[in-house]
């Protein structure tokens, strides 16, 4: 494509095959960037339906609702240009195959670290009402606050260095299990344990960990153990549904924001889940801060293409 220098380079036709959590303002200006927009507003309900609406289309933006699989990426012959508007963390983790894309010459785009405060206030306000008792009996016997508190981080990236730093802030004893220790946390006083030990530890697990990555297994739900508190805040769940089936009916609460993460029924209206049904890192500031790293990705593509 030609273009001057005073008017971008544009893709002929960009759709929005799903909604993106986009605001209206943000919406509008994708029109700075193709000469066709469409933006759909409901999930297709079939890879035959994203086709459709992709269609003849040289750029697509999908959230992580819609799965856009080799299938549909080869029946779409005009594609260039796949933008992620939803968190990008690896090929194995995405819902875009990327490396088929990769092969096909599609270039794949994604964000990451727009919606983690939400999920850090979530977890300070649900562990904040379980231990006081807001609403419900007091984890503890009696109101307890988050000082001295067992913290255990099952992963520490961008989102668990958060959480951990603001229950530090409150008093917590932190300490975490990932691939390798980082030094950065452990320059704040967090300790890196095997990951047996840090739940036998812990007071209060957390599980911030990429979609499908499963590390609690019947042994690390043993060494667990009863009276415990277990958070995820990944989109998917971090155990094996049996096992963890087993831990839920005893002693212990589970905390999830959506049903994806406690694993959908029967584990959602189990009486030991609280799960609010709703993402907590979507909130309006995390909707600005999408659209502005949708669009850089766009703007970089297109200034390099």
């Amino acid at each position: 494509m030609e273009g001057g220098a005073a008017d971008m380079r544009k893709f002929d036709k960009l759709v929005a095959v799903e909604p993106v959590n986009m605001l209206p303002a943000d919406e509008a200006r994708l029109w700075a960037y193709a000469r066709e927009v469409v933006v759909h507003r409901d999930i297709p309900q079939s890879a035959d339906e994203a086709v459709r609406r992709i269609g003849g289309a040289d750029a697509v933006l999908v959230s992580s609702t819609t799965r856009l699989t080799a299938d549909i990426l080869g029946r779409c012959p005009g594609l260039r240009y796949v933008g992620m508007c939803c968190s990008l963390y690896s090929p194995e983790s995405a819902n875009v195959d990327i490396r088929y894309a990769a092969g096909r010459g599609i270039t794949v785009t994604g964000i990451r670290d727009y919606g983690d405060e939400g999920v850090v206030e979530y977890v300070v306000s649900e562990l904040v009402r379980c231990l006081h008792g807001y609403g419900q009996e007091p984890w503890l016997g009696a109101p307890s606050e988050i000082t001295g508190l067992k913290a255990g981080f099952v992963g520490l990236g961008a989102s668990g260095g958060m959480i951990a730093r603001a229950l530090a802030g409150f008093g917590a004893d932190v300490a975490y299990f990932a691939r390798s220790a980082k030094p950065w946390a452990e320059a704040e006083g967090y300790r890196f344990m095997p990951l047996a030990d840090l739940l036998g530890r812990s007071d209060v697990v957390l599980c911030c960990l990429n979609r499908g990555t499963v590390l609690l297994h019947e042994a690390e739900f043993d060494s667990l153990g009863s009276h415990k508190l277990l958070f995820n805040t990944g989109l998917s769940p971090a155990w094996d549904a049996e096992p963890f089936a087993r831990w839920l009916d005893g002693d212990n609460l589970c905390f999830c924001d959506t049903a994806g993460a406690a694993g959908g029924e029967p584990f959602t209206s189990h009486p030991h889940m609280r799960c609010m049904g709703a993402s907590s890192g979507l909130t309006r500031q995390a909707f600005a801060r999408l659209g502005t790293k949708v669009m850089a990705n766009i703007e970089a593509y297109l200034g390099a293409d």
